[in-house]
């Protein structure tokens, strides 16, 4: 009994190829403003400058062929061995078109990125909660207040360099009948970061690492002639 054995990219090679002429397609559409993108199995991603961040959203919801009317997420990745240390990241969702596409512009601790509250009123939360976890400032926000932590809190949690333990101990106090605060007094185990250079270097290849035959790349390869050696031998 003979066992097909499939590979699992197969799956995705007609949606990423659908995938990849969006992407060509949306580069060709607006050169000033997207740098790159990628295809990865069924995810397209394009990359610009934090300028572009108003013209290539706005363009993304409002064009007749992309409608992209929904904001499902914006967060942040920190790579702190970067002048530019934070990735921005915008989800969006398509529900005319049943798709989704990612937005990814940078940012340094002193840099701001265009807020897109005016576009979605649901960014407001999201970016305030990027602004809190990570310390990425958002221009022209409308309330760009702490959401997830409380107003006296020191640092931004999800930051690679930000210590486990934090910086303060939050308790209630019995007798003054409240929340307090005090320096921490408890010691950070002992964490041995001698396999790399840095604490948040990766060691090894992650669980999310991209496979070449799920890439698709910018100009898609010269198709192959056929070997017709055997055919003239005949």
């Amino acid at each position: 009994m003979l066992i097909s054995i499939e590979n699992p990219a197969d799956k995705f090679v007609k949606l990423g190829e659908q995938l990849h002429i969006f992407g060509q397609y949306l580069i060709t559409t607006l050169p000033k403003y997207i740098q790159k993108f990628s295809v990865w199995k069924d995810e397209l991603v394009i990359y610009i400058a934090p300028t572009a961040v108003i013209p290539v959203i706005s363009f993304l919801k409002n064009h007749t062929t992309t409608q992209f009317k929904t904001i499902v997420d914006i967060t942040a990745v920190d790579y702190p061995s970067r002048t530019n240390r934070f990735d921005v990241v915008y989800h969006l969702l398509s529900i005319r078109y049943n798709s989704r596409i990612r937005v990814k512009t940078y940012a340094s601790e002193a840099s701001a990125v265009p807020s897109i509250t005016e576009l979605y009123e649901g960014a407001n939360w999201y970016e305030r909660e990027t602004y809190d976890m990570y310390g990425v400032f958002f221009e022209n926000h409308p309330d760009l207040r702490r959401i997830l932590t409380d107003y006296g809190f020191t640092g931004h949690p999800l930051r690679k360099d930000f210590p486990t333990t934090g910086y303060e101990e939050v308790y209630w106090d019995e007798e003054k009948k409240r929340v307090v605060y005090k320096p921490l007094e408890l010691t950070q185990a002992f964490r041995n970061f001698s396999v790399g250079s840095s604490a948040w270097e990766q060691v090894g290849d992650g669980i999310d690492t991209t496979p070449e035959s799920f890439r698709f790349p910018i100009s898609k390869p010269e198709p192959k002639e056929q070997d017709n050696s055997k055919d003239k031998k005949k």
